[in-house]
């Protein structure tokens, strides 16, 4: 049933200053997918490069740099599916989903996660036999989204449920934050081995313009601050920042937030 599935092949396409749009695709069948299309240029131009069509649109969350090739988009090959939350306040989807949900790429199945945080709207799509998380603006390597419409506490629980996804995931985050995130988080926890491994090659990496993306969630669990928030260097490091005590992980993720925020 799921012979197809191991042919699924994800492909960065930069758009603006940092974001990815995720070009999914299998070699062996006409069209490709796309996750979360800000810019419809470069989708475009992808299309001509692999001489296939579009087939469908994966949306994240509402945010304009995620959805705002849209709507170019289906002007131009035609009406499509958009996949997207069944709460977004983005009103071009046609497939609106919702937890545990599924949707069908080229034979490979795409489970629906309701992550909210960053915006009351975020989900992510997991597919379980290669391992593949789109996860937009929630999770980045060594770092997460910013909270603008949810809660601290919101943000954490999301976070929690997609580390409790197998530790060999790769996470498909939508932006090069990799650099900026490594700084900080050599500034909350800089003793921390994995962290400065991950920093010297995320820098080489840079060096040659080339993608830092995707992240295994073992590499996540072992350097991001933002999931590490019940180790003791890390919540030493919080506590300093903030100058006083903190009682739970949730406070100690408020308080890094905070701190990356202003950093």
């Amino acid at each position: 049933m799921h012979a197809l599935t191991s042919n699924l092949i994800v492909t960065p396409l930069p758009a603006f200053n940092d974001n990815y749009i995720w070009c999914i695709e299998n070699a062996e069948v006409d069209g490709f997918v796309v996750v979360d299309p800000g810019d419809s240029q470069v989708v475009i131009e992808q299309a001509s490069k692999l001489q296939k069509k579009l087939s469908a649109i994966l949306v994240t969350h509402h945010h304009a740099d995620h959805t705002g090739g849209i709507k170019a988009l289906l002007d131009h090959f035609g009406d499509l599916p958009v996949y997207g939350p069944a709460n977004s306040p983005y009103a071009g989807i046609t497939h609106k989903l919702k937890e545990n949900d599924s949707v069908s790429i080229f034979d490979a199945h795409f489970r629906v996660m309701e992550i909210p945080g960053h915006t009351l709207d975020h989900i992510a799509y997991y597919n379980d036999q290669q391992g593949l998380l789109f996860c937009g603006d929630t999770l980045f390597l060594a770092g997460c989204g910013r909270v603008f419409e949810g809660s601290p506490l919101q943000m954490h629980q999301s976070l929690n449920k997609i580390m409790a996804l197998p530790a060999m995931t790769m996470a498909y985050p939508t932006h090069e934050y990799s650099v900026a995130n490594l700084k900080f988080a050599m500034a909350v926890d800089g003793n921390n081995e994995a962290l400065k491994l991950a920093q010297t090659m995320c820098h080489e990496i840079r060096s040659e313009n080339q993608v830092t993306l995707p992240t295994r969630l073992a590499q996540e669990a072992a350097i991001n601050p933002f999931l590490r928030t019940h180790d003791k260097a890390v919540i030493a490091s919080a506590e300093d920042y903030q100058q006083q005590t903190l009682k739970t992980p949730v406070e100690v993720f408020a308080v890094l937030r905070q701190w990356k925020n202003n950093f």
